[in-house]
């Protein structure tokens, strides 16, 4: 006699029908160790009722496993609609009637945890009738609702299954703006839900490709010269002093051509001047400055007289050494200019504590004050920080110069470049424009005439002796003089811009 099977021993156990339903599914529920297909072939049951008696389970319970008729809501295969989803879509329906039937799916899944097809959906949302809206999250405890609060409910509304466009008509917004909200709560959760400012989360370039290939072509004529000078060349009053040092910044890291200038160490800041002037051509400071590169063995001096209160360059020269006749010739040429000053600043040298120099200043009143710069006093000098714009400025090209003619064009440009572009020093006393040549304007000083300006500089007589060719050294160079004169005493004489030699009171 063979075992009776655990199938058969149910219906002997189990007289109820609920009972019997129960531990046909029970395996299903409980353990989850097999398909329904699986326990039909257990049973003698088809597929589809062992399938059904879990879905009525689920969300009834044991109730769901008698044989009651259900009353409403049921599909075209007899499937019973829990009371849940019933409410559920007839408060959707009280507050939005365009939902699609694939969404209102999806919306009932996400709230209910109830699965039904479109089909469903559909079936049930017509049969359903229109209940008051109920009320939404952000009108219960404000009125009118902030911003956040309309945001956050649109995040609740899509993660309760809403599609961007059921959202957008029912919130009556658009639908980028639905999606923004979105993407921004994804990325930053809550905090990308608050307030945001418009303005520009980097400010608005003011420099592009054509000034940064500007201001390359000047870094390398000029490879030595700050931010400020860059700037003052540029003449461009709509980009500031720090936009130009980070494009020069940029340019030496991407062109490997422009020339490595080593950085200057850095100074004490001066103190008061002494000598500050306040009008024009009150006073006036004179000096040379030697170039770094000789030139056929010769380092030229380059001179330069300049007015104490416009920083103007009022006169310049290039000579090959600091001589009295170079300071005279550069005093000279000023004075014919613009008048004479009241005082002229100088330091020790001596091509201007000369006697020719000081006899010049005597002669036409002038207030001669000298500099000992080896008693800490340069810093009284305004020439000091002039030169040092000179250096950065243009000593990069005075080096490319191959001649004294190339050298002396060199020294031209560089005089009108300084005097027509803007000068820190002015920038800081608040001068508008801070141009020296600007600033400067039309101003004059003592004026002289003609005449009495050449009868007073003709004093400057220098005694040279011919050689037995008839020519004179000055300052390492030959001027041929006489071939009738050989070895003999001349006096040479600065007139003006000219250099005359003089011998038994003739020319």
């Amino acid at each position: 006699m063979e075992p009776m099977s655990e199938v058969a021993q149910l219906h002997l156990h189990c007289t109820d029908p609920v009972q019997w339903r129960y531990e046909v599914i029970r395996p299903l529920v409980l353990f989850e160790d097999r398909t329904g297909g699986q326990r039909a072939e257990e049973t003698p049951l088809h597929p589809d009722t062992v399938r059904r008696f879990p879905r009525r389970f689920q969300p009834q319970g044991m109730l769901g496993l008698f044989s009651t008729p259900v009353e409403r809501g049921h599909p075209s295969r007899g499937r019973h609609i829990p009371d849940i989803v019933l409410q559920e879509i007839a408060r959707l329906k009280g507050l939005y009637e365009g939902f699609g039937y694939r969404a209102l799916a999806r919306i009932i899944h996400g709230q209910c945890h109830e699965r039904i097809d479109d089909k469903t959906s559909k079936k049930l949302w017509q049969q359903s009738p229109v209940a008051v809206p109920a009320p939404l999250p952000f009108e219960a405890h404000r009125s009118p609702p902030t911003r956040y609060d309309v945001r956050l409910q649109v995040v609740t509304l899509s993660y309760q299954g809403w599609n961007t466009s059921s959202i957008s008509a029912f919130l009556h917004l658009s639908r980028p703006t639905v999606a923004l909200w979105m993407r921004r709560f994804e990325a930053e959760h809550v905090a990308g839900l608050e307030d945001k400012s418009r303005a520009p989360k980097a400010p608005a370039r003011t420099i592009w490709l054509p000034l940064m290939i500007e201001v390359y072509h000047l870094q390398k004529r000029h490879p030595d010269a700050g931010a400020f000078r860059i700037w003052s060349l540029l003449a461009n009053d709509t980009i500031a002093v720090r936009t130009v040092g980070r494009g020069m910044a940029l340019n030496k890291q991407v062109y490997a051509d422009i020339p490595h200038v080593p950085a200057p160490q850095a100074k004490q800041p001066p103190g008061p001047h002494p000598y500050n002037a306040t009008a024009p051509h009150q006073s006036w400071f004179i000096d040379g400055r030697m170039r770094d590169c000789a030139l056929d063995g010769i380092k030229w001096w380059s001179l330069i007289l300049l007015d104490g209160s416009a920083r103007t360059i009022v006169a310049g020269a290039l000579a090959p050494s600091e001589a009295g006749w170079a300071a005279l010739m550069v005093l000279s040429t000023a004075c014919r200019r613009y008048g004479t000053p009241q005082t002229l600043i100088s330091d020790s040298g001596g091509a201007y504590i000369s006697k020719e120099v000081e006899a010049v200043c005597d002669r036409f009143d002038i207030d001669h004050q000298t500099i000992v710069s080896t008693q800490g006093q340069s810093s009284m000098n305004l020439m000091e920080t002039h030169f040092n714009v000179q250096r950065r400025l243009f000593d990069y090209p005075f080096s490319l110069a191959t001649s004294p003619t190339a050298l002396e064009q060199m020294h031209q440009v560089f005089l009108p470049t300084y005097n027509t572009t803007a000068h820190q020093g002015l920038l800081k006393e608040h001068c508008t424009p801070p141009i020296p040549l600007v600033v400067l304007g039309e101003a004059k000083g003592r004026m002289r005439t003609p005449d009495e300006l050449e009868r007073k500089f003709a004093h400057a007589l220098l005694p040279r002796t011919t050689n037995r060719y008839g020519c004179v050294t000055l300052h390492r160079y030959h001027f041929s003089v006489e071939q009738g004169l050989p070895r003999t005493q001349v006096l040479l004489w600065v007139y003006g811009q000219d250099l005359r030699a003089v011998f038994d009171n003739v020319v």
